[in-house]
């Protein structure tokens, strides 16, 4: 690969061969694209604060009834209509508009992308961190003001469907509204667009999902360019998660009076891994999501929809069961979270280094094999241990925002069903509503079931990181050839040293 830097008007606007069908081809697209917004409805209903998670009907199979599932999982009256409000979807837009505009006046650092194949390179605007530090602190000056009622929080909960639904949308929309864009890119283009290297295959479907150009950017007027893929890949998704999981607090804090340690490891667990992400911005640019991939369906969901919904599922769960760890348990927590940040991070770390200054004494020392192409492979220090060492920090660090759950599984008892006076509220009947007096949460016979949602995101991480894993290893196979087998020889472990 070359090392100068194309100038924009001379970009070559190299189109890449396509090179196959990923997950599972067309028929996989069309699974993941209409499986995975019913499966995260599934996790909404049928884990909630009406009867349950898992709900009770699903604990009795064999009585299983649609009308008592339906009123166990709190349906929407209206049926399908009520799943979106105008109220709901008005709110994440403004959301949205908010992240533009912060995106848009705040200061920020200006960085490079790595070379494209036309030789050119994109230029990033990074102030996520100022952005989204600015936004937390009117959330928290809102919450001292007004305490866990703040309407921030409760509007989150008492919508959450609907904001899910907003969300899904968005993502049907921003994936459909790339994809028909795509076909303006022209070979030779000044703004160097190109079209990503498994995104053209000619099946309409399998495109529109996977991403048909590597880098969309959109002008909008009075707001100027933004680059759609890096600015869904940190916000509004990875910041809503963190939201979601303080209106959780906030909801345990409204329902029961305290807050435990459970749900505040979780909460500031995730906090810290998605603000050190924002602190770290610049380094997605050289991740597979940006170099590789294009921007389609699956990012467009994955970032919008499933990182801030399935993600924070662990808060939303003890949000209703207020699990207590206490010392011991919080010790053992806090003890899996260290070390997989401290792998995950060290090992970045020392990746990013490397890339930016091979001459910083705190890399320079490692060893390295030189590749055809002009490219530096690491052999020594973490990158020595395993080809993808950060994976294995990623996922122990998944174990400690489950772990928090315990063995979950709840049932709501009802002891009275009417309100006894004015000041009390009666449950309404949706997935939010306010409690019967008298409702009491217990395990029951739900304990151990709910550990199928709970414990969900540590089972699909893992999946994830190993398809990753063997995504990026097609990669190199095809950008290094012979070198990369060299390389392979080197550092014979994929992601954990001496076993994989």
């Amino acid at each position: 690969m070359s090392k100068g830097k194309a100038s924009a008007g001379k970009a070559v606007g190299k189109i890449d061969e396509p090179h196959g069908y990923e997950f599972g081809g067309p028929l996989g697209a069309f699974g993941i694209s209409f499986g995975l917004p019913v499966l995260c409805y599934a996790f909404t209903f049928l884990c909630n604060d009406i009867s349950g998670c898992p709900v009770p009907t699903i604990l009795h199979p064999s009585n299983l009834a649609l009308n008592k599932l339906k009123s166990d999982a709190g349906w929407p009256s209206e049926g399908f209509l009520g799943l979106a409000s105008v109220k709901a979807t008005g709110a994440v837009l403004a959301y949205y508009l908010l992240s533009m505009i912060l995106y848009r006046v705040l200061p920020g650092e200006n960085v490079e992308g790595v070379q494209l194949s036309s030789g050119g390179k994109l230029k990033y605007k990074m102030n996520t961190f100022y952005s989204s530090t600015l936004t937390f602190a009117i959330l928290i000056a809102g919450t001292l003001a007004q305490g866990a009622e703040f309407p921030v929080w409760t509007f989150i909960w008492d919508n959450y469907v609907q904001i899910l639904t907003a969300n899904i949308i968005i993502s049907y929309a921003l994936a459909t509204f790339v994809y028909a864009r795509s076909f303006s890119v022209k070979a030779g283009n000044a703004a160097n667009r190109e079209l990503a290297a498994g995104g053209h295959s000619g099946n309409m479907l399998y495109d529109w999902f996977i991403g048909r150009e590597l880098n969309p950017r959109v002008t909008i007027p009075l707001l100027g360019e933004f680059d759609i893929k890096s600015f869904c890949e940190l916000r509004p998704g990875l910041f809503g998660w963190v939201v979601m999981d303080f209106a959780f607090v906030a909801h345990q804090y409204n329902t029961h009076g305290f807050v435990t340690d459970s749900i505040v490891l979780i909460a500031a667990f995730q906090f810290l891994y998605v603000f050190d992400s924002f602190w770290m911005e610049s380094a997605i640019l050289t991740t597979m999501d940006i170099t590789t991939d294009g921007f389609g369906f699956m990012l467009a969901f994955g970032d919008l929809v499933w990182v801030p919904f399935v993600y924070s599922l662990q808060a939303r769960y003890l949000a209703v069961y207020p699990l207590t760890l206490g010392i011991y348990g919080t010790a053992g927590v806090l003890g899996v979270l260290g070390l997989g940040y401290y792998i995950f991070r060290s090992s970045n770390n020392e990746k990013n280094r490397f890339r930016t200054n091979p001459e910083d004494p705190r890399v320079k020392h490692l060893k390295y094999m030189e590749t055809a192409s002009g490219s530096k492979l690491l052999i020594s220090g973490w990158w020595g241990t395993a080809r993808h060492i950060n994976y294995l920090g990623d996922w122990i660090m998944a174990w400690s925002y489950c772990l928090p759950t315990g063995i979950a599984g709840y049932l709501m008892q009802h002891t009275s069903p009417a309100p006894a006076s004015s000041e009390q509220s009666s449950t309404d009947g949706s997935f939010v509503g306010g409690r019967p007096v008298g409702t009491a949460v217990v395990q029951g016979e739900a304990r151990g079931y709910g550990m199928l949602i709970t414990y969900f995101y540590v089972l699909y991480f893992g999946i994830l990181l190993v398809h990753r894993e063997l995504r990026d290893e097609e990669k190199c196979v095809r950008k290094y050839g012979k070198d990369w087998e060299a390389y392979r020889k080197k550092v014979p472990y994929r992601i954990i040293p001496g076993i994989y």
